[in-house]
This record gives C-alpha cells, sequence and structure tokens, in this order.
C-alpha cells in the first residue's frame, strides 16, 4: 500500500502536514476527510532502494535520520499501546501522527504497510536498516516468539534513553573545556600575528640589545607571521587524511588501536564500550536470543575496530565450547573487572543479571571520570592562558623598563 506525504486544514483552519498509507490519493482524501482533515496536497512517498542511494541522498539523508531519543520515545509508546491490548497495526497507526519527524512519520506507515500485507513486525524493521540497529530487531524478534512484545519495547527504550543520557551528559560536560580552548588558541594566535608584531617593531628600530623574552616572542611572533598559511594547510591536510584513511578497514583498525593506547583515555574507552557490550549482550541473552547469535550482533556495537575483532574471536572460541569469560580473559583489550564479573556470572547462572550490573559500574565510573577530567582542566587551561598572556606582557614590558633606565 502506497505512503502519501500530506498537507491539510483542520476544523479550525489551522495547517497540519504528516503521512497516510492509502491505495490511491483519492482514498487517502477520503480518509483524511473522515478524520475532519481538508487536503490541501498529496504527494506519493517514493521508495529506494539502498543501491539507488547516491552520496548526495545519503548526505541528505543524514541530516533526516532518526534520533535515537526519538525512537525510544515511540518504543515505549508502542510498548504502552500493545501491553494495553491494542493490536500492533492499530498501535502503529496511532503513533503515525505523533512521530515528531517527517522521516519517522514516513518509516512508521511503511512498516505498518509491511505488517497488514503479512509480514512479522521484525521483517518489517529489517527493511530500514538505517532507523532500527541490528539489536533492536532482533530482541524484537525474540519478544515476537516468546510473546512478551511489550515488555521486550519497554526495555528497548530504556537501553536507547540511558545510552543517549550517558553520551548527552558527557558531550556537555566537555563542550565547556574544549571551547575554551577553542577560544584561547585564537586569541593566542590574534595576539601573536596582529598585536604583538605591531608592537615589537618599535623595540627593534632602537638598535639596543633586547631581553631573552622579548627576542623569544619576537621569534614565536616571526614564525606565526610567516608560516600561518602553511600550519593551516598542514592542519586541513591532516583532517582530511584522518577522515579519508579513518573510512578504510585498516585506517580504522590502526586509528582505534591508537586510541586504545592512549594514557588515561584509552582506559576510558575501553570502559565504555565495555559498558556497552555488557548492556546489549546481556538484554539480548535476557530475551531469549542465543548466545552465539548475541556476540555476532555485539561485534557492531563496541564502537571499536580493535575491540570487535577481540569479540569475533571470543565467539568463535565460545562456539567451539569455551566459557565466555575465560575466553575474553585472553583479551588484554577488555577490562579486568569486566572478565571477572563475566566469569562469575557464568559460573552462578545469572550472567544476564551480572551483566547489566557491570554495565552501571562502567557508565557511572566514566562519567565520575569525565566529571573529574574537566574539574580539572577548567583551571589549568586558565592557569595556562594566564601564563602564556602574562610572558607576552612581561617580554613587551622588560624592554620599555630597560629604555627608562637609560633615559633616567
Amino acid at each position: 500500500m502506497p505512503v502519501y506525504e500530506y498537507s491539510a486544514l483542520n476544523q479550525k483552519g489551522k495547517s497540519t502536514v504528516g503521512v497516510i498509507d492509502a491505495d490511491s490519493p483519492v482514498d487517502a482524501r477520503q480518509k483524511l476527510r473522515t478524520d475532519m482533515l481538508f487536503p490541501v496536497s498529496i504527494e506519493e512517498v517514493a521508495e529506494r532502494s539502498p543501491d539507488q542511494t547516491s552520496s548526495r541522498t545519503a548526505l541528505f539523508n543524514y541530516f533526516r535520520r532518526v534520533r535515537p531519543m526519538e525512537l525510544a520515545a515511540v518504543t515505549r509508546q508502542l510498548a504502552t499501546l500493545t501491553g494495553a491490548g491494542f493490536p500492533l497495526v492499530s498501535a502503529l497507526e496511532t503513533l503515525m501522527p505523533q512521530a515528531k519527524s517527517r522521516s519517522l512519520q514516513q518509516t512508521l506507515a511503511k512498516v505498518k504497510e509491511r505488517v497488514v500485507e503479512g509480514g512479522t513486525f521484525a521483517q518489517a524493521l529489517e527493511q530500514f536498516p538505517g532507523t532500527f540497529t541490528p539489536v533492536y530487531i532482533n530482541m524484537v524478534r525474540a519478544g515476537e516468539s516468546s510473546g512478551t512484545l511489550e515488555l521486550i519495547l519497554e526495555r528497548l527504550a530504556d537501553i536507547t534513553e540511558k545510552q543517549e543520557a550517558l553520551k548527552t551528559r558527557i558531550q556537555a560536560a566537555l563542550a565547556y573545556p574544549l571551547l575554551m580552548a577553542l577560544v584561547g588558541v585564537l586569541v593566542v594566535f590574534f595576539l601573536l600575528t596582529a598585536i604583538v608584531p605591531n608592537i615589537l617593531t618599535i623595540f627593534a628600530d632602537v638598535g639596543q640589545t633586547l631581553p631573552l623574552p622579548t627576542r623569544i616572542l619576537m621569534g614565536v611572533s616571526r614564525f606565526f607571521g610567516r608560516f600561518w598559511p602553511f600550519m593551516l594547510l598542514l592542519m586541513v591536510a591532516g583532517a582530511l587524511f584522518y577522515l579519508i584513511f579513518n573510512r578504510t578497514p585498516k585506517g580504522r583498525l590502526i586509528f582505534d588501536q591508537i586510541r586504545l593506547q592512549t594514557p588515561f583515555f584509552g582506559n576510558l574507552i575501553r570502559q565504555l564500550s565495555a559498558a556497552r557490550i555488557s548492556r546489549t549482550l546481556g538484554s539480548l541473552l535476557e530475551n531469549g536470543v542465543p548466545m552465539m547469535h548475541a556476540l555476532e550482533i555485539v561485534q557492531n556495537v563496541t564502537g571499536n575496530g580493535v575491540l570487535s575483532k577481540a569479540v569475533a574471536k571470543t565467539a568463535k572460541e565460545v562456539g567451539h565450547g569455551k566459557p565466555l569469560g575465560r575466553t575474553m580473559g585472553l583479551h588484554s583489550v577488555f577490562p579486568e573487572l569486566f572478565v571477572q564479573m563475566v566469569t562469575v556470572g557464568e559460573q552462578s547462572g545469572d550472567l544476564e543479571t551480572m551483566l547489566g550490573k557491570v554495565a552501571d559500574i562502567y557508565e557511572n565510573d566514566v562519567q565520575q571520570r569525565i566529571m573529574t577530567i574537566t574539574a580539572m582542566l577548567e583551571p589549568l587551561m586558565i592557569l595556562f592562558m594566564g601564563v602564556i598572556v602574562g610572558f607576552i606582557v612581561l617580554s613587551i614590558c622588560l624592554p620599555i623598563f630597560e629604555m627608562n633606565q637609560l633615559v633616567g
């Protein structure tokens, strides 16, 4: 059944837009009139297969993609409706006009269409990999097969909200120090290239020996004044090299390895990945997904190529009958506490609960570490900027003091 985008007027004359599925534009108009909406325009939404997507379309879809928090809200609403006894098709139809983004409205309409045609909910979701992750799809499939779809949807909403909340807190904590660093670099660059050279020209014409700090400042200022275009070009070239090389499998693996070996931050990355692995694997196992299939899915959520390879090797060994915890212990990329708790969970027969506890521990630990880092960075950056500005002021003032002494 085709899906149409419409623009219509309600009974109060206010404009409203949305999507609706119907056999034809005439049927779509009739449905809208039944809902007391008076159509202004109706346009069929064209479907595109993944191989028909051009780079321009991919860029456009990037900005139209469904946000995780929006998907979490719709998932929770869907869980509430199905738990209240609504048929899946009726629940999807109810949620379509409530979705905030046009992209999600269209996706829900097409999912509903495929369910009406006889497909399962999971099969319908598989047609939209850009919106629904493999974790989402497989948990829905497990919920359909076990008859606990509403519980699975609630858990999916919880997982998404927790991950996005942690991501938002980390971004908010790092935003201020990064902004301060950027402003500080721009201010120092402006001083060295625009202000300091004009002031130091006066001292250069005097012909006397200048103090060492002043000579150092003059050298740095001349260097930046002459070579800043090359430095900017080098930075742009480095950024382009990183973006291009990081898109290749080999390049991504190299950079991921470097990130893991970075002092302090490498440990944070391992902890974040361990939290993501624990949360995802525990949820999949708890909802009936087989261990081997769950490990295959987890490979795609680590966020790091080195860790993904470690999970893949672990899955291979587990497939040969080896314990999960002992196998993970062979790979140094997994945190020691993570391996120990997985081993204890296997031995106690309560692996799913233990994985959830591991995720909570690492998420809280990472958040506390980030807050500590930002609390330390702010005074350190202020001190660093004070030292630089103080050096510039001292380098300018010293020749003035010497000239005053000569005149006196």
